[in-house]
């Protein structure tokens, strides 16, 4: 999965009632898809390999039913209650991803609704999917990549003893890492910040090769998926 190029779907693509337009959102998933495999190219990397979720958190749930005509392939919800309203309009017929900061007592809706939690960011966390999951539960590490007092995550200095204590539970595999440099409205400013997880993420996958998969790069948002892709997201 990745982060991969999260982009807000909403706002943009309204006609002037203020309704979601299927076709310019379609449109404009066509085109935040032709760039991510222009910037997979440039990096060498198989466009296959990099999947787009689309941020939810602009698009009212009355509205869920046209990101499935658009053809939006995964949705990254920031709420529980955001994402059990769009899946109370269309069921099954959208995949869902958490990406937003996860309160332990909801751990066992958002398992149930979603496909991949982004943002596992403690120990504690961690302990409580392993409690609810039952069976194998693949999740990703959030990262405060930049240290930011405002940001949740997992510092880079810690990152080594957080994973030492989550490979003591059996049922949680690590399937890669989530950051979100600070927000800068050049990209080329959040290369570093992406460099840098790529690197960590590199270091960890060797070091836990067998008992974590460490697969993916969940990073880039609408301002710099390209750079993101450019850097390894997945």
């Amino acid at each position: 999965p990745g982060r991969r190029g999260h982009r807000p779907a909403g706002g943009a693509h309204r006609d002037r009632s203020g309704v979601i337009d299927v076709g310019r959102l379609r449109v404009a998933l066509a085109e935040v898809r032709q760039q991510v495999d222009e910037a997979a190219r440039r990096s060498g990397r198989d466009a296959a390999a990099v999947e787009i979720v689309v941020a939810g958190k602009y698009i009212p749930a009355e509205y869920a039913h046209i990101l499935v005509a658009a053809g939006a392939p995964v949705i990254g919800e920031n709420r529980l209650q955001d994402l059990e309203a769009k899946r109370a309009v269309v069921g099954d017929a959208l995949t869902f991803d958490f990406i937003g900061h996860l309160q332990r007592r909801k751990v066992p809706a958002v398992l149930a609704a979603t496909r991949l939690i982004h943002s596992v960011d403690s120990e504690r966390l961690a302990a409580e999917i392993q409690t609810r999951a039952g069976s194998s539960t693949r999740v990703l590490v959030a990262v405060n990549i930049s240290d930011e007092s405002t940001k949740h995550g997992i510092l880079p200095g810690q990152i080594e003893v957080f994973v030492e204590a989550v490979t003591q539970l059996p049922s949680i595999v690590l399937g890669g890492l989530m950051a979100l440099p600070p927000a800068d409205p050049d990209p080329e400013h959040s290369r570093p910040y992406f460099d840098r997880l790529r690197r960590l993420r590199d270091e960890l996958a060797i070091r836990w090769s067998g008992r974590h998969d460490l697969r993916e790069l969940s990073m880039g948002t609408s301002q710099d998926f390209t750079v993101a892709v450019e850097e390894g997201a997945t």
